[in-house]
């Protein structure tokens, strides 16, 4: 048994747990939970705990439904809603096979796969997201408007607000959870808001993105409002991103930095942007992968729209942010397509394989936008070389589906597994009558 294994079951001991929670994600992204008693927690450990995969989204085809969930001892931490006494805590998993193999369809394990790859290059990868959301007052039916908490709009200061009090109890739940919080404020929309996580490697970063969306929606639920991460969840208003900053780290230095480079950017940073805007049409449907989630794409709001790179730029898919002159070795680059809806596990691993392709590959960076790219006209653009992202699921999927690099990174069980359950979900969507077209055309036709 190693030190953390040990350490786990000594503060189980020490801080009298009476449920251990074993999180894993599906395909989708949900997060999933079985508890187990402290009992079990060596077994769990040595074996891990079988569960019935077939029952999961993704996980595994009904004549292999056995699977075993195994703890990472590292990713221990108490879940401080649930009161000192008598204490829960929880642990992420990895998903195996009756023998003991990785599970070639846990999203968990297609990130740790390209975190290898990227290891295997020499680098690190390092992440800092910027995670909106919306809170709403409860509603009393699932056909009732939605009613945002306030009406403030971005960096607004509301005295006595709901919001304030919602971001600090929940950087207090996570920073107790050994989560840092790097800024917090109100967002642009009304009711939404921001919280920025610290930098962290991807994994980490991937499993306190999922410890997040809990905390959020179990604030919400004690404070008697509701949160979501819905990409779009009102007309007229901004869509709810993920914002997510990345770097590559050789040892100790930025694989990003070269104080030599334009915008002190390395030539391995430029490649690594190459790659994410040359496979950026194609890895879309994973980082924004609901029907909705081209409302927010095409909708404005800062969202964007058009596969270009800029200097603080935030008009453009991928912006080098500006910073301060001592403080170099903290160029990356910040890809603002993401949904905080999406399956971080699954978008990273996209991600970082799309930059690990370009540098790969060498491949060259495009002259930076420098204009406002949503204020060109389609002429403009298409002079500049600036193609647009996939305007809807179906386009996205269509990318998606002939794309190597995707069916590589992801493996042949969640690929398929992906394209079909997003097909079926554009194929329901197409077949609703909405509120818009019973509005506009019933009254004339």
């Amino acid at each position: 048994m190693d030190r953390q294994q040990e350490y786990v079951l000594r503060a189980i001991e020490e801080r009298d747990i009476r449920f251990i929670r074993l999180w894993f994600t599906d395909v989708l992204g949900v997060l999933k939970s079985v508890a187990i008693a402290p009992a079990e927690i060596e077994a769990a450990f040595a074996e891990g705990i079988g569960f019935d995969g077939s029952s999961i989204e993704g996980l595994t085809r009904v004549y292999e439904a056995d699977m075993l969930a195994k703890p990472d001892p590292a990713t221990f931490q108490l879940l401080p809603w649930r009161g000192d006494e008598h204490g829960v805590a929880r642990m992420f998993c990895d998903i195996l096979t009756p023998d003991g193999e990785p599970a070639r369809s846990d999203p968990r394990n297609v990130l740790k796969r390209t975190l290898e790859r990227a290891k295997d290059a020499g680098f690190t990868c390092y992440t800092h997201p910027e995670i909106e959301f919306y809170l709403f007052e409860q509603r009393q039916s699932p056909d009732a408007p939605l009613v945002p908490i306030d009406t403030a709009g971005y960096f607004d200061h509301v005295a006595r607000g709901t919001a304030h009090d919602f971001r600090r109890d929940t950087i207090t739940l996570l920073e107790s959870m050994g989560i840092s919080v790097e800024y917090s404020h109100h967002e642009a929309g009304p009711g939404q808001n921001e919280i920025d996580l610290r930098y962290a490697d991807a994994l980490s970063t991937a499993d306190n993105i999922m410890t997040f969306r809990t905390v959020v929606k179990e604030v919400a639920l004690q404070q008697g409002i509701m949160a979501t991460f819905m990409p779009k969840p009102l007309i007229g208003a901004p869509g709810s991103g993920m914002h997510t900053h990345f770097s590559l780290f050789e040892g100790d230095a930025n694989a990003f930095y070269d104080p030599a480079g334009q915008y002190q950017l390395s030539s391995t940073g430029r490649s690594f942007i190459a790659g994410l805007l040359h496979h950026a049409a194609e890895i879309t449907a994973v980082t924004n992968q609901y029907v909705n989630s081209y409302k927010r794409l095409w909708g404005g709001g800062e969202a964007p729209s058009y596969v270009c790179w800029g200097h603080n730029n935030r008009s453009a898919l991928v912006r080098v942010p500006m910073h301060k002159p001592d403080k170099g070795p903290s160029t990356r680059a910040e890809y603002r397509a993401l949904d905080a809806a999406a399956n971080p596990y699954l978008a990273f691993a996209m991600l970082i394989a799309a930059g690990l392709k370009g540098i790969e590959e060498g491949y060259e960076l495009p002259d930076g936008a420098e204009d406002n790219v949503w204020a060109l006209s389609d002429v403009e653009r298409k002079a500049m070389g600036i193609k647009p992202l996939p305007g809807s699921l179906e386009q996205a999927l269509e990318v998606m589906e002939s794309s190597e690099l995707v069916a590589e990174t992801l493996g042949e069980d969640v690929f398929a597994f992906f394209v079909r359950n997003k097909r079926q979900e554009w194929t329901e969507y197409r077949s609703q009558v909405t509120p818009y077209e019973l509005r506009s055309l019933l009254p004339g036709i």
